[in-house]
């Protein structure tokens, strides 16, 4: 058996080898004595079954079982030529050739490996910068929009018109086409104006009326309304305004302190004044860190930082995109593309540079954290994705099992991963003001 191996670049090699018909020959008839010494058929003992029944028996199976072992000896011989480990390899090897005549197989096998990647003086890509600031106005704001969250609502004793930020006590009926429509009725509802929760522009049709006048409000469903039935039509509703209120005044003193600090007896508004800069500042930080620095940074690694790329995993990442593409094609633009190989292939070289770009960015991370010994436990993941579903009203359980079934898990996991890694490096480089 002739074999050739070469190594095309860093991530990617290709073993080459020519078998002869005499050893699939051998590999069958070795196979065939070993399950002579097994198999169950009918008018012979186990045990002493012919060769030659078995042969009869199992045929083109056992051509098919000779054939694979003789690849797998090739793949084997050709991975120690090129003295590439198992563990270095990423993915299945990919069977490009496999020309089968009466006396030999002429096959290459591609493999991919885990490229070398040299990340050098990394730490000098990073360019410094300052330590958003946050100004005592800004602090004095929070705290009062945070107390105010919290005061009571009372009515108010002078029947004004209303405004912006007032809370109006009303009761509503609305009307489709004439008809009044499931659910468009309530009373002695209580719709702080502002806030965005009714559909757009009832709100502001209530600015400017008083306590116990009726008006008649007309606004059009969004297309994309959840009730189906009322998407996109015109409405009108008949409101009636039994009261207006307003947020009580609230002092901001220790006291609020005790109250927004809870389990800190001795809170002080000093105190409480520390911790919402704190924490106006970790915002700001975070805001910087996810919209600039980090996607800024990663770019810069991507360019500069140079290593081979395994092309099964750019593959991979190409067929995702062109799947995702898929999903938003006509039937019609789907036949074409399987009709015509030469557009299928245009249209998934249109995604490699971004897939590259990808693959890169994905090894780069992978190789950074392992330098600054950054890791993300799968418990980590776990409460990840359960506090992220208590924050909308998911069961806990059920989204991990589903991130699980659906094999998203090492996805998230690499995400954090990501952020984590990318966090440490800012972090080191941030000039306090």
């Amino acid at each position: 058996m002739e074999i050739k191996s070469n190594k095309i670049d860093g991530a990617n090699a290709i073993i080459e080898a020519t078998i002869l018909r005499e050893v699939i020959d051998a590999n069958l008839e070795k196979i065939a004595k070993e399950l002579a010494k097994t198999a169950s058929i009918q008018g012979f003992r186990k045990g002493k079954v012919p060769i030659a029944i078995i042969k009869k028996q199992y045929g083109e199976k056992l051509v098919q079982d000779a054939e694979a072992e003789a690849l797998r000896d090739v793949l084997s011989k050709g991975l120690e030529e090129l003295n590439i480990t198992n563990d270095s390899l990423i993915g299945e090897p990919n069977i490009s050739k496999f020309d089968k005549s009466d006396d030999k197989i002429e096959v290459a096998v591609k493999v991919a490996m885990r490229p070398l990647i040299e990340l050098g003086d990394y730490a000098s890509m990073i360019t410094e910068f300052d330590k958003p600031v946050i100004s005592d106005a800004d602090v004095e704001k929070r705290i009062k929009e945070l107390a105010e969250s919290q005061a009571p609502l009372k009515d108010i004793a002078r029947n004004r018109k209303m405004k912006d930020g007032d809370t109006a006590v009303i009761d509503f009926e609305g009307f489709v086409d004439g008809e009044a429509f499931e659910g468009g009725k309530a009373e002695n509802f209580e719709l702080r104006l502002g806030s965005g929760q009714f559909i757009p522009g009832f709100e502001d049709q209530l600015i400017g009326v008083k306590r116990d006048e009726e008006v008649e409000i007309n606004v059009t469903f969004p297309a994309e309304y959840q009730a189906k039935n009322l998407a996109g039509k015109e409405a009108m509703f008949k409101v009636k305004v039994n009261g207006i209120k307003v947020k009580d005044e609230v002092t901001i003193d220790d006291e609020l302190a005790k109250k927004m600090l809870p389990g800190q007896d001795d809170a002080t508004l000093e105190e409480l004044t520390k911790q919402v800069k704190l924490q106006m500042e970790n915002e700001e930080l975070s805001k910087l860190y996810n919209d600039e620095l980090k996607p800024a940074l990663l770019e810069t690694f991507v360019a500069g930082i140079n290593f081979d790329l395994p092309e099964f995993v750019v593959d991979q990442e190409i067929d995702m995109a062109l799947n995702k593409k898929a999903q938003s094609m006509s039937e019609d633009e789907i036949n074409v593309l399987r009709e015509n190989s030469d557009k299928l292939e245009k249209l998934r070289e249109t995604f490699r540079e971004d897939a590259q770009r990808s693959v890169r960015a994905t090894f780069i991370i992978d190789a950074l954290a392992a330098s600054e010994n950054v890791k993300v436990e799968e418990q980590e993941v776990m409460q990840t994705i359960y506090y992220e579903a208590m924050q909308t009203g998911q069961d806990p359980q059920k989204a991990y099992e589903q991130y699980k079934d659906s094999g998203y898990l090492p996805a998230v996991q690499m995400s954090m991963v990501e952020d984590k890694v990318l966090s440490q490096l800012l972090n080191s480089k941030i000039k306090e003001a």
